[in-house]
Order: structure tokens, then C-alpha cells, then sequence
């Protein structure tokens, strides 16, 4: 939550989703951005469930899908569509947990900037850590998955946005 709650020491920001891209492009390793573009972006997660969690957050700073203009809302859902194919050609996995928390009661860690979540699964990849000591076991660092996805990414949201109406 410290994370989440965090504002840079000038104080210029509240919100991670609206700070972060706002660094720009030199920034995007250390803030682990792997494709923006005016409407939409994709950001690992810092705390990732699984390997190579993903989310596609709309640049707009709303609370629910539904307050987004119809072609920003048509770019998130074209930039989630495509990084979930990019990731299956990446890691393979056996299927991907997609979803968005509406609102804190939901589970929204970042409850005024909506965003979905794209976490990939294997067959067998939950063990006894998170039950037995609110644990989860990670197998790649940060770094090692942003090499992975960061160049078959890249060009997401640019790409994207130029298809759209």
C-alpha cells in the first residue's frame, strides 16, 4: 500500500497510473511500462500473483470503464486483446486470469484509476505458500520478465491506436 499511496518527493502526482507514463520514455524500465501510447499503456506489476502480470490501464483517470469515451474504451479493450496474445507467444502459459476490480470493496488496490489485470496460469502453479504463510513463490524477477515481453510489446499501444477510429 506504501507503494500504491505514493507521490513523487515534488508531490507532483497521487495516482501510479497517471505519474508513471507522465515520466516518460526514459523512465519506462525503471517504472516497468512495456508499451504507451496516448490512450492506453501496459505496465507490469510491481507485485505481480504469477509471472509476467500484466495490466492495461486506460491513460484517462476514471474510476470505471464506463466513464471512458467510446474510442478509448474500444483502444483498452484492442491493447488488452493483443498483449494477451503477445503473452501466450511469450510464456506459453495454459490460460490467462483477465479481470478488473470496480471500486475497493471489490479488491481495487488502486481503486480511482480502473485497470485490468492479465495474469498468466499453468497447470500446477499454486502451492501451499500462499495458504501456509501469505506467500507466493516468483520464478523470474522483474527484470528478467521485462527483457522477455519488453520488444514484443513495445509497439503495442502506438500501433494500436493508429487502427482505431
Amino acid at each position: 500500500m506504501k507503494y500504491i499511496l505514493s507521490t513523487k518527493d515534488n508531490g507532483e502526482y497521487d495516482c501510479i497510473f497517471c505519474g508513471l507514463p507522465a515520466e516518460g520514455e526514459a523512465s519506462y524500465r525503471e517504472n516497468l511500462i512495456l508499451s504507451c501510447g496516448e490512450r492506453a499503456f501496459v505496465i507490469m506489476n510491481r507485485y505481480p500473483y504469477n509471472n509476467a502480470h500484466l495490466m492495461v490501464v486506460p491513460r484517462l483517470h476514471v474510476a470505471d470503464p464506463a466513464e471512458l469515451s467510446d474510442e478509448d474504451y474500444a483502444v483498452v479493450c484492442e491493447v488488452l486483446r493483443q498483449t494477451s496474445v503477445r503473452m501466450r507467444q511469450v510464456y506459453r502459459p495454459d490460460g490467462i486470469n483477465v479481470g478488473m476490480n470496480l471500486g475497493g470493496a471489490a479488491g481495487a488496490g488502486i481503486a480511482d484509476h480502473c485497470h485490468y489485470h492479465l495474469v498468466p496460469r499453468w497447470r500446477g502453479d499454486t502451492n501451499f505458500m500462499p495458504v501456509l504463510n501469505d506467500t507466493r513463490v516468483i520464478s523470474e524477477g522483474l527484470d528478467q520478465t521485462y527483457d522477455k515481453l519488453v520488444d514484443c510489446l513495445r509497439d503495442l499501444c502506438p500501433a494500436v491506436e493508429e487502427k482505431m477510429p
